[in-house]
């Protein structure tokens, strides 16, 4: 008796095995695309990383390498002459980047929340309006009055933040999770007693936690990557974000280059690292979101998918 039960169950442990390995064989091919196209995606950032470490003129003779060629620090010495300015510039742009991200996702989708609610009189005309500036906006001059004039935040660290608070297509995105929330949940929560703010913190926003995810995961790019902003407002070097402090460095190089092969003669890469410090100067900005990304990218993927579907 337990000699068969033994040989049944030894064979349906092969069976499934078995299936489990057709299977995988019959999709073999599906692994090897998604194996080719993660390695293009893993390549470039290797080659960024291999040539902040190799020497300008090993990068000329030899061109990109997986592996340093002539490996020298000279790059990021070059960008960290001034580290205190650097460390600054992170703080700078990490302080922006968080408060930026928490208001302009609360702001998003509470305004995103109201246009999708049916009992909203003037839903229609209020998303008319926020789609209406995605196709037009009032020009780069009204924009800079409005911003260091009217608002007078030139020079202060809110004009780094206030600009980019709320995005018309990000209100657009979520207008598409919040529609799909029965009206039924809403109602029945009204008839609890809870207010419009109970509603939405305690009810709405977990349920549409993947689309919130993938809106703070777009803010949060934004203010991160933004260098505009310090360009068109900002002339004290205590409130220059990273990104614009790089590309300040990044143009000093250059200007220093263009000088020295002037009066020596001789080419630029020979004194001052360029190509090596533009891709150190990559690393260091790309740097933390790439190990932010891991975080969010369940909700990213999810929240795309289904935010594409319900719009």
């Amino acid at each position: 008796m337990n000699s068969n039960l033994k040989y049944k169950t030894d064979k349906v442990i092969k069976a499934k095995k078995s299936r489990k390995n057709n299977h995988i064989l019959k999709n073999w091919w599906i692994h090897l695309i998604m194996l080719t196209y993660s390695l293009f995606c893993i390549i470039p950032l290797i080659l960024v990383i291999s040539e902040s470490f190799s020497s300008d003129k090993a990068i000329a003779i030899k061109g990109f390498s997986l592996f340093p060629v002539g490996f020298t620090l000279n790059a990021y010495k070059t960008i960290f002459n001034r580290p205190d300015q650097i460390i600054h510039s992170y703080m700078i742009t990490i302080i922006v980047t968080a408060i930026g991200t928490i208001i302009g996702v609360t702001f998003t989708s509470m305004l995103a929340y109201v246009i999708s609610r049916k009992d909203y009189p003037l839903a229609n005309k209020t998303s008319f309006y926020v789609f209406f500036t995605m196709l037009i906006s009032g020009g780069m001059v009204p924009w800079y009055i409005l911003i260091s004039k009217t608002l007078g935040l030139n020079n202060t660290i809110y004009a780094l933040i206030i600009p980019y608070l709320i995005i018309p297509w990000h209100v657009m995105l979520m207008r598409g999770f919040f529609s799909d929330i029965p009206t039924s949940l809403i109602e029945s929560a009204k008839i609890d007693g809870a207010s419009e703010y109970t509603i939405f913190f305690r009810i709405v926003a977990p349920i549409t936690k993947s689309g919130l995810a993938t809106i703070g995961l777009f803010t949060m790019l934004l203010f991160w990557n933004d260098y505009y902003l310090s360009l068109m407002f900002i002339e004290n070097d205590n409130l220059v974000s990273l990104q614009f402090l790089l590309y300040r460095i990044m143009s000093n190089i250059n200007f220093l280059n263009s000088a020295l092969a002037i009066h020596s003669g001789v080419t630029s890469s020979a004194e001052i690292p360029t190509d090596s410090a533009r891709m150190a100067m990559c690393v260091l900005a790309a740097g933390p979101m790439l190990f932010i990304f891991p975080f969010f990218q369940k909700y990213f993927t999810k929240g795309v998918t289904v935010g594409a579907v319900k719009g």
